[in-house]
């Protein structure tokens, strides 16, 4: 969800009890369609959405398993990911890949905190199209949402502390959809061109 969120989505974030003081909410990404593979754009996506990433929740981690959280009281670790991770993109293989490395990584760090006993919940999100300034403007995305409308999911999925959050109900479909595909058959699906 890159761009500017609507003002008013920190106003909750802040005035909300249950999220106060404990989160950490990594709203970072960058991707592009690269079907010609340009290197450099490939490597800035992918020191966006997975170094920049793992810099920020590790810091933040590392901090709860030194600090005062308990049981009653978890740390909150809530990133954005998206559904681009559920397969790899042909259209944009670095923001696919990184996405999914996202994912992975959460729930390697959800079972670290068991292992260690840090008392940390992890969210991951996984918005479809948002109309933010990561999207063509020039192209037709299909079940577009407003950012408003994305941030009412948000919202929602942090103040539930879901493990892992997709909006909304038509891309819960679709991914549901996507994981029943064979790998050998998403392979050759060609015809997808956004």
């Amino acid at each position: 969800m890159a761009g500017k969120l609507p003002q008013d989505s920190w106003r909750k974030v802040g005035k909300s009890e249950s999220l106060a003081g404990a989160l950490l909410f990594y709203v970072s990404g960058v991707g592009f369609q690269n079907r010609d593979l340009d290197e450099e754009k490939e490597i800035r996506i992918i020191q966006t959405n997975s170094e920049g990433m793992v810099r920020m929740v590790d810091h933040f981690f590392n901090y709860a398993r030194t600090h005062n959280y308990s049981k009653s009281h978890k740390a909150h670790i809530a990133v954005i990911t998206s559904i681009a991770g559920t397969n790899g993109m042909g259209a944009s293989p670095a923001y696919s890949a990184t996405k999914k490395m996202q994912s992975t990584y959460l729930t390697a760090l959800s079972q670290l905190s068991r292992m260690d006993k840090i008392p940390v919940c992890f969210t991951d999100i996984r918005p479809g199209f948002v109309a933010t300034d990561i999207l063509n403007p020039n192209k037709h995305y299909p079940m577009l949402m407003s950012k408003e409308k994305a941030t009412d999911h948000v919202m929602k999925a942090l103040h539930k502390k879901k493990r892992v959050y997709t909006f909304d109900w038509r891309f819960r479909l679709v991914v549901g959809l996507w994981k029943m595909i064979p790998r050998f058959v998403w392979e050759r699906i060609t015809w997808v061109q956004n």
